[in-house]
């Protein structure tokens, strides 16, 4: 903890929430943000290709969520280092993310159904069959991405 100045004028230390808040006020935490974006999807990305090689790629769709980590790393990168690239690139490629990760919790809805049984042997498929929440850690990157771009940038 880091040493600040209270309301007497006496070294108090500074507690993580407070110093968060003020790297938000101050923008110091769009810039973080928009480099765990760009890391974020690459980790990801690598993930999901493991996941869905095990599986063949039985469906072309399971190639989306993999070719979009490069690009959320891309837009990542470029908005962590430049201003505009973080309110324009980032958002755009964030929002690709976060639908790709919607359209994965569907996908995977789908894949479940279609095991035998379905959704009446849910515990059985979903250990099974398609991680159905798994699809939703993608939205969370692509909502990193999102927040980044929203959150004011340090002078």
């Amino acid at each position: 903890m880091a040493a600040v100045r209270g309301p007497h004028h006496t070294l108090e230390p500074e507690h993580l929430l407070d110093r968060a808040l003020r790297n938000v006020r101050t923008g110091h935490f769009e810039r973080s943000l928009a480099g765990l974006t760009a890391v974020g999807s690459l980790i990801t990305a690598a993930e999901i290709f493991f996941e869905h090689d095990k599986a063949s790629f039985g469906d072309p769709w399971m190639w989306a969520p993999v070719a979009l980590g490069p690009v959320g790393a891309a837009a990542g990168t470029a908005g962590f280092f430049d201003r505009r690239m973080a309110k324009t690139a980032l958002p755009i490629a964030s929002a690709v993310i976060v639908a790709n990760g919607l359209q994965g919790v569907v996908l995977h809805a789908r894949g479940i159904a279609q095991k035998p049984g379905g959704f009446r042997n849910f515990t059985y498929n979903m250990e099974m069959g398609p991680p159905l929440l798994a699809p939703l850690l993608v939205t969370v990157v692509g909502g990193m991405g999102l927040l980044a771009a929203v959150l004011r940038r340090e002078k």
